[in-house]
């Protein structure tokens, strides 16, 4: 089913010229003469990212026209255009002039109209698109949609969304695909080994719990994706100074863009065998947290010393890629809100993924640039494992304070062993300025390019 802002070309419309600050003259010689008249005394000249309302003869609008990149831009943005689904007035537009790519530009055009509303009151504006010629409606619906929803949960405070807040956004998730669904809360956790899911999480007053939902054929293909869940992260007794908390919500983005390549997996019907698993956790301070100089058992059976109880998401997914292992699964992918070390890597708008495979790596490279979904090859550097470990365990939780972001990936890579590939993605989860196609606030980073590998991997 469409989006309610996308419009079936029957509708009535206004044009939206798209025009480069090269071909913008031609453009707009073609112009009635007081949509002319009116932009030439504006002085638009097609510059990226600027546009302007065109009057027609009466003073009404007779359509807009704005800027994209040029040739000579280098690598023009694909989402540019989704900076007009909030600029422009209420009413229903229609591309005049063809984007390069109608499919992004529809896209842009759904994710710029996200905003969190749920704490305030704030009429939503009517801003329509009509579908470009080309365009899959439904599926463009169903990927924004996917994206949307889990914005949602990344810009919803932990007082509204704890473990067992998330827990219940993955269940409606499983129900409305009629995926089966599971959760092992708190003790149970020790019972069934999970021991550091259990650590983790145990000092809040909402219990941990292990999320695990399936779908599909059990003789297809079998693809499982990882969440970190940590609802909030003080740091633990290791505690984060105040500025490094006021985000912390953020810190379950993981679980956001595991259930949006989830919603976006089974509303493709894509034919494999699907399971998402979420530790969730809030990672509390109290009396029973645990604690530096701790040693941990795993699921694995490897003893992990604690380093920094604020290395937590590591020691959750750790337990649950061992569970994802031991089905032996064509592809295991996670997801994790995990290191600072990424960000001044890369910065937040590029997350860093990291596998052993090189057709897979190059496969992911390939994707994230054609969906406008970028990511980042880095290394797992084998040589960097003597950095995790530990005097007293099989391996320490933190690695020093070189190379962070690789030593993480590196100290999960341990409990996967038997999956025929595996990929960790170490994403930001949130953009700290609005950008065309991405508001300030929560985001889902790599579950589209995700989609995208998989559609082309195994779409019918």
């Amino acid at each position: 089913m469409a989006h309610p802002l996308l419009a079936s070309p029957s509708e009535s419309s206004l044009p939206m010229w798209l025009a480069t600050e090269s071909n913008w003259h031609g453009i707009c010689e073609s112009l009635p003469a007081s949509a002319r008249t009116f932009a030439k005394a504006q002085g638009f000249e097609g510059k990226a990212g600027s546009h302007c309302l065109l009057p027609d003869s009466n003073g009404g609008l007779a359509g807009v026209a704005f800027g994209v990149d040029g040739d000579e831009a280098g690598r023009a943005d694909p989402f540019l255009v989704g900076k007009l689904a909030t600029l422009l007035p209420e009413g229903v537009y229609r591309f005049e002039t063809r984007s390069a790519d109608p499919t992004l530009a529809a896209l842009a055009w759904l994710l710029g109209s996200y905003a969190f509303n749920r704490y305030r009151n704030r009429a939503p504006k009517s801003v329509r698109l009509v579908v470009p010629e080309g365009v899959d409606a439904d599926e463009v619906s169903r990927i924004a949609d996917a994206v949307n929803n889990s914005r949602d949960l990344v810009n919803t405070p932990t007082s509204d969304l704890g473990p067992d807040g998330i827990e219940a956004a993955a269940k409606t998730l499983a129900d409305r695909h009629g995926a089966s669904f599971a959760s092992i809360i708190g003790d149970d956790l020790l019972k069934q080994n999970f021991p550091m899911i259990h650590a983790v999480g145990r000092a809040s007053a909402v219990a941990p719990r292990l999320i695990d939902f399936t779908w599909g054929n059990t003789s297809a293909p079998r693809i499982t994706l990882v969440g970190k869940g940590v609802a909030f992260d003080t740091g633990g007794l290791d505690i984060k100074p105040p500025s490094s908390m006021l985000m912390m919500r953020k810190d379950m983005g993981g679980a956001a863009a595991a259930l949006a390549l989830a919603d976006m997996i089974m509303g493709a019907k894509l034919p494999v065998r699907l399971r998402v698993l979420i530790p969730a956790v809030e990672n509390s301070i109290s009396s029973n947290a645990f604690r530096p100089g701790d040693i941990l058992a795993s699921r694995k059976g490897i003893s992990v010393e604690i380093g920094n109880t604020d290395a937590e998401g590591r020691l959750i997914l750790a337990d649950a890629l061992t569970l994802a292992d031991e089905e032996s699964p064509e592809l295991i992918v996670d997801f994790a809100t995990l290191t600072g070390a990424a960000r001044v890597a890369l910065g937040p708008e590029l997350p860093p993924f990291f596998t052993d495979d090189d057709s897979l790596a190059a496969e992911i490279a390939s994707h994230g640039i054609a969906v406008n979904d970028p990511v980042w090859r880095l290394p797992l550097w084998y040589p960097y494992q003597s950095l995790l470990d530990s005097k007293f365990a099989d391996m320490n939780n933190t690695g020093g304070p070189m190379a962070g972001s690789v030593t993480a990936a590196l100290f999960l890579r341990r409990f996967v062993s038997v999956a025929k590939a595996y990929v960790h993605f170490d994403i930001f989860a949130w953009n700290n300025a609005t950008r065309p196609g991405r508001p300030e606030g929560g985001d889902v980073q790599a579950a589209r390019l995700m989609f995208s590998l998989l559609k082309t991997r195994y779409g019918s």
